[in-house]
């Protein structure tokens, strides 16, 4: 199980105001309202999304991401928001992101990808598409136009918006905030990006002050325990290449940047094995998906790379002792 930092569980309650009884929200993951607002401080992902859920039952969420991506000021994010504030520009402000998502989640990972329209921000991130993940999506992407928007020294909006889930029952108020085009049911989660609002100066771009934020980035980085990371970012990848079919060694290991050989050495160092983490991560996600009545048992097995559902059945079986359909009626 991923974490995300317990800052965006406080900006997410905060924001809802009178709607929601903030206290007992917060209380549900364990925080106290009154408490310190630390970024270091992680919460398990699924208690992050349990939260959105329960604030879901107490108002209307559909803009919710959106007002917490407009509330969300750079300096709330400790280094990395300085970081992203002194940057020269904003291609410098998404590389900082790019390279030190690490620091705030290990749910999702976050990719620059050149296009013949213009720079793709990308997020990555597994799992089933419960409702407290998608609203989160929605608000790490509004939060970077926000920030983008309080740096850049022009104004700024994206070219395009895309969503991997369905459209919530109206998307006026997401197209208003975007202020582009925004695309549900797309194959990505991500931000089309003009090279020329990239390379627009950021107001308090500093040289010298960069170079001392990456170097304690970079010393943060460093602090984090690497085997965590790496089973984190493995399984991760494993999971975006389930739908495609069983993945080898070798493919994820050139989307972590590794040689096959590297790879394996790393894993190996931290007594990790990829079969088990596969292993991990098919059933994971098929547990995940099975608490959720919109997903066909052949959908989940085609998600978790089987090509057959009776092969599905059978590795179900082993793993829980008893087949999907018996595990999904006891979840209900």
């Amino acid at each position: 199980m991923g974490q995300i930092t317990s800052l965006f569980a406080r900006k997410v309650a905060g924001v809802a105001g009178n709607a929601i009884d903030e206290r007992a929200v917060l209380a549900s993951i364990g925080l106290d309202v009154d408490g310190p607002w630390d970024p270091k401080h992680m919460l398990d992902e699924d208690d992050f999304y349990a939260m959105i859920e329960l604030m879901a039952t107490q108002m209307d969420v559909t803009s919710l991401p959106l007002i917490v991506g407009g509330a969300m000021r750079p300096d709330e994010y400790g280094a990395l928001g300085l970081a992203w504030k002194a940057a020269p520009d904003l291609l410098g402000s998404f590389s900082r992101v790019e390279r030190y998502w690490r620091l705030w989640t290990s749910v999702a990972r976050y990719a620059l990808q050149d296009t013949d329209d213009g720079v793709l921000f990308i997020e990555h991130r597994a799992g089933s598409r419960r409702l407290g993940m998608r609203i989160s999506i929605e608000a790490d992407l509004a939060s970077g136009v926000s920030l983008c928007r309080q740096v850049s020294s022009k104004g700024f909006a994206p070219l395009e918006v895309y969503f991997k889930h369905a459209a919530p029952k109206t998307s006026k108020h997401h197209e208003a905030y975007f202020g582009c085009p925004v695309h549900f049911a797309a194959d990505k989660d991500a931000m089309l990006l003009s090279r020329q609002s990239l390379s627009d100066p950021n107001i308090l771009g500093d040289e010298g002050i960069t170079r001392f934020l990456v170097s304690h980035l970079d010393h943060e980085l460093a602090q984090i325990d690497d085997a965590p990371a790496l089973q984190t970012q493995t399984k991760s990848e494993i999971a975006h290449a389930l739908s495609e079919g069983l993945p080898k060694m070798a493919e994820i290991a050139r989307r972590l940047g590794m040689s096959a050989r590297s790879f394996h050495r790393r894993l190996a160092e931290h007594g990790l094995s990829f079969q088990t983490l596969t292993e991990e991560t098919r059933r994971e996600i098929a547990t995940s998906m099975l608490r959720d009545e919109a997903y066909a048992l052949s959908e989940i097995a085609f998600l978790t790379g089987y090509s057959e559902q009776s092969a599905f059945n059978r590795a179900f079986k082993r793993w829980m002792g008893v087949t999907p359909a018996a595990y999904r009626k006891t979840q209900g």
